[in-house]
């Protein structure tokens, strides 16, 4: 019942492919470099391998960067799909032939690869950080340098619960749970505490990133304000997106839809990330087998060959140029 619900929802979203594959209007190139700057991106055309006649997924489209650079590398018979559930990044659509464009959370990648009639895709790449475009435009409330944005954070403006509501309407357990596990914050406890007893004292509740910051600067070192700000704002975008959720259904689907010899190319931009990925890659689900299981059985034969066995971080010259990409971690392997 599961599956047929997912694929319901996404033939849904198929009827908003149809009418973006073609943009009336041409993609303007200056959009792109304030959208966002791809990160590495050399390092992923390597990692792809790219086949010129193959068929390949960037799962995360945004500004279009990766995209346009791959199918640059395409022949008349290739194809890409770009996958974005963020009406923003339509601005940014491809005008080629060769390319599709689909309004869609990536978790929903089996279902369009299957709507499509592809039996197998030659590449993958997702670059799971949160674009420019996502922190300049402050009303989405991505970040902490204004205060008068309300609290959203959804990637898809068109549907979820956005961050106010789950910091109005989350106990202190759930909060505290949520700061911790997804934020890696120690004061998770004082942190979920504040944020109650401050909106509490609010007719409305908390609607604004300033009502947020209001509740919880008191418990912040002004020496790691930022870092620990960042955190708190990671562990509710996470939280309003089901990020991790969603990242583990993209690497179970990639895995079946990749042919052998496929490439899977994956950029991470923090730890929680990361541990899924490396272990996906490692073992062939995002959660490490216990101790346990594998002092007694060993380690699980994994379906992918890693190419890369540490990963990939950003050159000098790119760190100097796009500061953005310091802690990107670029992990790539090879369907086995």
């Amino acid at each position: 019942m599961r599956y047929w619900l997912t694929l319901e929802r996404g033939i849904i979203q198929l009827l908003q492919v149809k009418i973006q594959k073609r943009p009336t209007s041409m993609h303007c190139p200056d959009k792109e470099s304030v959208y966002h700057i791809p990160v590495m991106l050399g390092e992923c055309l390597e990692g792809l391998r790219i086949d010129p006649d193959g068929c390949y997924v960037d799962v995360t489209f945004g500004g279009g960067g990766h995209s346009r650079a791959i199918v640059e590398k395409l022949s008349s018979k290739g194809r890409l799909y770009g996958f974005d559930q963020d009406a923003d990044a339509c601005r940014n659509i491809l005008q080629d032939e060769r390319f599709t464009f689909v309004t869609s959370n990536f978790r929903y990648l089996a279902n369009f690869m299957d709507y499509y009639g592809e039996d197998g895709v030659d590449g993958i790449l997702a670059d799971l950080g949160v674009s420019s475009h996502h922190f300049d435009e402050e009303e989405r409330g991505f970040s902490f340098r204004s205060e008068s944005p309300l609290l959203d954070m959804r990637m898809n403006a068109r549907a979820g619960r956005n961050a106010a509501a789950i910091l109005n309407e989350y106990d202190a357990s759930s909060l505290s749970d949520l700061f911790y596990h997804y934020g890696e914050l120690k004061q998770a406890r004082r942190l979920a505490t504040s944020i109650v007893h401050y909106r509490e004292s609010l007719s409305g509740g908390l609607q604004t990133v300033g009502q947020l910051l209001e509740a919880v600067r008191s418990l912040i070192s002004p020496r790691e304000e930022k870092k620990q700000l960042a955190c708190i704002f990671q562990a509710l975008r996470i939280e309003v997106n089901d990020e991790l959720g969603a990242l583990q259904q993209m690497l179970e689907a990639a895995l079946g839809c990749l042919r052998s010899g496929g490439r899977l190319v994956v950029m991470t931009y923090h730890s929680l990330e990361d541990r899924m990925v490396k272990n996906f890659l490692r073992y062939g689900t995002v959660k490490a087998p216990d101790e346990d299981s594998l002092r007694l059985y060993g380690a699980p034969q994994s379906p992918w060959q890693q190419i890369t066995r540490k990963p990939l971080t950003a050159s000098t010259k790119e760190l100097s140029d796009n500061p953005r990409s310091r802690s990107a971690k670029l992990r790539i392997a090879e369907k086995i």
